[in-house]
């Protein structure tokens, strides 16, 4: 039977065969197709099975490495509130710096941790600015305390803080958070982890 007699039998769907000169031959969902060329072809089935467990497992990995990034994430943080702080690493705020009022609330956060404004950043990184910004290019600890400087931020303007007194305040956070993290194992285990992600993308690529 051929294929255009089996669908009109049958009133088959998912499938279709054409005549013509330019556009001719039949075609097939690809679930069909899948099917018809694994019944056709052994290798071809072998094939389909062993794809379908690397993309399996390949997802299983992506799930935990995802679910063991949250609990570092939470390990660290939990390590900002609880360790005691006696050094600053972070630069000092200038007194002009706590004075000035910055146009972008961004920049505030920028000062507070970085100690200089974006573009003060790409004044001094013109060939870097072209390709980003002064956050693409910081490393993980400083992403993990910027993150947590952005909520204690957006808490201190509900509560009306002065832009001047938060500029201090989350500086002061910062550098605590700086002193606690520096060196903790849950962070370096989380860069490792996303340095893992980073070289699973470029072998699927």
């Amino acid at each position: 039977m051929t294929p255009k007699k089996w669908i009109t039998a049958t009133n088959a769907i998912g499938i279709i065969s054409k005549q013509g000169r330019y556009n001719s031959g039949t075609f097939a969902h690809p679930d069909i197709a899948f099917e018809f060329a694994s019944w056709l072809s052994p290798e071809f089935k072998l094939y389909l099975i062993t794809e379908f467990e690397r993309l399996k497992a390949n997802e299983a990995y992506q799930y935990k490495l995802e679910w063991s990034a949250t609990r570092l994430l939470s390990k660290v943080n939990y390590v900002v509130h609880t360790d005691a702080i006696k050094k600053c690493i972070v630069p000092t705020l200038t007194e002009k710096q706590k004075q000035f009022v910055y146009a972008e609330e961004a920049d505030v956060l920028n000062v507070a941790l970085f100690g200089m404004t974006a573009k003060e950043w790409r004044d001094k990184n013109p060939e870097l600015a072209l390709k980003g910004n002064m956050r693409d290019y910081t490393d993980l600890l400083h992403l993990v305390i910027l993150n947590n400087l952005q909520n204690t931020n957006a808490e201190l303007i509900e509560e009306k803080i002065p832009q001047r007194e938060r500029l201090i305040r989350l500086n002061d956070s910062a550098k605590r958070q700086m002193e606690a993290l520096k060196d903790n194992k849950s962070l370096k285990d989380l860069e490792l982890l996303q340095q893992q992600v980073i070289e699973t993308k470029l072998i699927e690529q």
